[in-house]
Order: structure tokens, then C-alpha cells, then sequence
């Protein structure tokens, strides 16, 4: 890994480890934008992956990581005392990272087509 990556992959851990504890923690200790809860699932998604797909940028493998740990986090709010699970909630974060993935995706391919001689 690059150097200049190191950084990239310690703000993805940050961001993971507030996505998780905003799906479990106590829900009066979340720090809310004042959005509704779908957006603010998609800006978080949409953001985790977008920064994912910099640092590695293999942005269809990080949907395939991604997809499946978000619908885990929001089936595992169904294990709190004060939560349960969403479907559309879910739908929501599995939108966000194929969104994401996808342009990264195709921001790469033109990248790398415009870079050939």
C-alpha cells in the first residue's frame, strides 16, 4: 500500500467503527443532521464507500465487502433493547454503496481510458 494511503485507511476505520456504533450504540447518544434517517444512511454509505473505493480502488470487491456488512449492522439492531431492524433502512445503505461503487467504477474506467496513448 502506498504511503499516502495509510491516512485514507485509518478515516475509513473512524467512519466504520461511527457507522456501527450509530447502528447499536443508545439511541439519545446518536448525533443526528436533521435529515431523514434514509438520508442520512445514504450520505453515510455513499461516503464510506466513495472513500473506500480511494483507497482501494477496486470499487466493485469494496460493494461486495460493503453491501453484505450493511445489512448485517441494521439486521443486528434487531439484538438492542431500544432498535429494530428496517428493511428500508437496509435498502437504503445497499443503495448507497452500489450508487457509490458504481460511479467509482466508471470514473476509473475513464480514468484509465484517457491515461492510454
Amino acid at each position: 500500500m502506498p504511503d499516502g494511503r495509510k491516512w485514507l485507511w485509518g478515516v475509513l476505520a473512524a467512519l466504520l467503527a461511527g457507522i456501527a456504533y450509530a447502528t447499536l450504540g443508545p439511541e439519545g447518544w446518536q448525533i443526528r443532521l436533521g435529515l431523514p434517517y434514509l438520508v442520512e444512511h445514504f450520505l453515510a454509505y455513499f461516503t464510506l464507500t466513495t472513500l473506500a473505493c480511494l483507497a482501494w480502488p477496486r470499487p466493485l470487491r469494496v460493494a461486495a465487502v460493503l453491501v453484505p456488512l450493511a445489512v448485517a449492522l441494521e439486521a443486528a439492531q434487531g439484538l438492542t433493547p431500544d432498535r429494530t431492524p428496517d428493511l428500508a433502512t437496509a435498502l437504503s445503505a445497499a443503495a448507497a454503496v452500489v450508487t457509490a461503487a458504481l460511479v467509482a467504477a466508471l470514473a476509473l474506467a475513464l480514468w484509465r481510458k484517457r491515461r492510454k496513448p
